[in-house]
């Protein structure tokens, strides 16, 4: 008979990280934040249980994406109302709300469920370099890029 693995609630340490998304790309970004968020990234994971960290996100306005995406990636949203979809491209999102393209990302890749609205919760993110979470002393997080890439 197997049990179901709890990790000691004493050792549920939640840290910050910072993560710079200046010429990064978005898919990658994404998945590493989403990983963190989880807590994938620790050897206490427990698929049914909040044992991710916090992430802050800076600099989304210059996040890049590759190929003809900037101008052929759409976002859509809807009103509620008949009629009331509206469809934006990258750019115009870019140039109107940065945060939430890397928001909507990171949203994807997490569950569908209460437990994916609370570790989307854990997510900071700021269109310019500055943000307010300094009293946490979070840490940088390096994500790895890929040189050669087009912007």
């Amino acid at each position: 008979m197997t049990k179901t693995y709890v990790p000691p609630q004493d050792s549920l340490e939640q840290q910050w990280y910072v993560v710079d998304a200046e010429n990064q790309r978005l898919g990658r970004l994404a998945t590493e934040i989403a990983r963190i968020l989880r807590g994938k990234n620790k050897p206490t994971y427990t698929p049914h249980m909040d044992t991710g960290d916090f992430v802050i996100v800076v600099n989304a306005d210059k996040i890049q994406v590759t190929g003809k995406k900037r101008f052929q990636k759409l976002y859509r949203r809807h009103s509620g109302r008949p009629g009331g979809m509206k469809t934006e491209t990258f750019a115009k999102l870019q140039n109107r709300v940065p945060e939430r393209i890397v928001e909507q990302a990171v949203r994807g890749m997490l569950p569908k469920n209460s437990l994916g609205r609370k570790l989307f919760t854990k997510l900071k993110v700021y269109a310019g370099p500055d943000h307010p979470h300094e009293a946490q002393q979070p840490e940088p997080l390096q994500i790895q890029t890929i040189p050669g890439g087009e912007s």
